[in-house]
């Protein structure tokens, strides 16, 4: 592992963004391996913006990521990926949520003219195309679902995140970690669901970038 790795954790508001930040602390703590976090809260109650920096690594001193210095973003909103992309290095690992919360600004314009367009993922990953090739898309809402609970998209990519070799935290402390921080009625449903999404990952993406068996 290298001394540092560094991931940037965003979405909006009700997706769990915080618990997704503790399962990996606590993950981290069980793994002797040190980890500082930031978080900064928009109108979460409201589907605002929401961000965690997470570091790795024993000699990160600051809660913050430099510009352009990140190693990866996990985002559980397609859009909110673009929000945080300058804390990307370049050539850095985009793992997002295939899902689209569309803003109340842009639904109101397309109610004023019908020939507007959405600013869809693909639209996204145009434009992440700038910055890396290693842009990597997962339908967390259906894998969600066939865990038994919608609620853990962010779960199923925690999972999906996992599997990759650069992200240093082992995926059995991940899944202690799971078992032990989120409510004890949705266990088994975020367990599966972290299955789910490693394996979604394992299957699609381990051809182009480095991974760990599952």
């Amino acid at each position: 592992m290298k001394d540092e790795f560094s991931v940037l954790i965003c979405g909006v508001g009700g997706q769990g963004l915080v618990l997704v930040s503790n399962v990996i602390g606590n993950a981290c703590a069980a793994s002797n391996l040190r980890v500082i976090t930031g978080e900064q809260h928009g109108l979460s109650q409201r589907s605002g913006a929401v961000s965690i920096h997470l570091r790795i690594g024993s000699d990160v001193r600051s809660p913050l990521i430099p510009v352009g210095m990140g190693d990866a973003i996990v985002s559980l909103e397609a859009l909110e990926t673009l929000r945080y992309i300058e804390y990307l290095k370049e050539g850095g690992l985009v793992l997002m949520n295939s899902r689209v919360a569309f803003p109340i600004t842009d639904t109101a314009e397309l109610v004023k003219k019908k020939s507007t367009k959405y600013f869809g993922r693909e639209d996204v990953e145009n434009k992440l195309k700038q910055v890396t090739a290693n842009i990597f898309s997962v339908d967390a809402l259906e894998l969600a679902r066939q865990a038994g609970n919608p609620l853990t998209e962010n779960t199923v990519l925690l999972g999906a995140m996992s599997v990759f070799e650069s992200f240093p935290v082992p995926q059995e402390a991940l899944r202690e970690s799971i078992a032990k921080t989120v409510p004890q009625k949705a266990k088994d449903a975020n367990l599966k669901a972290f299955e789910l999404g490693a394996k979604a990952s394992h299957d699609r993406f381990c051809t182009l970038f480095p991974c760990r068996k599952i």
